[in-house]
């Protein structure tokens, strides 16, 4: 009885000790998102807005809600040039490791936008996009998109992020990426085999369907 007495508390005893180091990060994380640091790193706020939704006119995403793995793999790969993109490999290259790290969890933690980006494709372009996503085209090896991004595509760990309520305008960016061979830091290449499989049009479709349904945090 005395040996559970004594160790009973340990738990509630390890969350008062972790807590000061997450609140840290925390506040490390949401700094440098609103002002960034002195090592070339621009706050992120500056591209993405102060909740985190991204500039969809501009080709910027939506992080808030996203997956904090997912973040950090992509921050991380584009400071090693292994995802390339000129505009952020500067920034990411600014930040340390644990920099990165906190700003993924800081916007992980952010609740998403309360509307989505919404779009001003016509009804028959969505139902395209929205039978492409769900059930894919098989005839042209393309598996549905949900079968990796989860259900409503609200992502799936650190490998298939959130696309739901994501702007159009950077879903087709990243397609076209992928069938130009600048993006390449995907499990197994799969994403470049499914986008080189779609056309432009069909592309779209999928982009504004994703983009017209609410904005939710990653499912894991």
């Amino acid at each position: 009885m005395q040996r559970r007495h004594r160790l009973g508390p340990l738990p509630a005893l390890l969350l008062i000790a972790l807590a000061p180091a997450t609140a840290a990060a925390n506040d490390l994380g949401e700094k440098l998102a609103k002002e960034g640091n002195d090592n070339g790193a621009a706050a992120c706020v500056t591209c993405h807005g102060a909740d985190g939704g991204g500039n969809g006119a501009a080709g910027w995403p939506r992080m808030a809600g996203m997956n904090a793995d997912y973040l950090a793999k992509q921050l991380d790969d584009m400071a090693s040039g292994e995802r390339d993109n000129a505009t952020m490999k500067p920034i990411a290259s600014g930040l340390s490791a644990e920099e990165r790290r906190a700003v993924a969890e800081y916007y992980a933690e952010m609740e998403v936008p309360a509307e989505a980006p919404g779009t001003d494709a016509a009804k028959s372009v969505l139902e395209r996009g929205q039978a492409i996503a769900q059930q894919g085209l098989w005839r042209k090896g393309v598996p549905s998109c949900v079968a990796c991004h989860g259900p409503g595509g609200d992502g799936v760990g650190a490998d298939f992020p959130a696309i739901s309520g994501q702007h159009a305008s950077y879903i087709e960016n990243q397609f076209t990426a992928w069938q130009d061979g600048n993006r390449q830091n995907d499990p197994n290449d799969l994403m470049a085999s499914v986008a080189k499989r779609l056309t432009e049009e069909e592309i779209k479709a999928v982009a504004a369907w994703f983009a017209s349904q609410p904005a939710r945090p990653s499912a894991e």
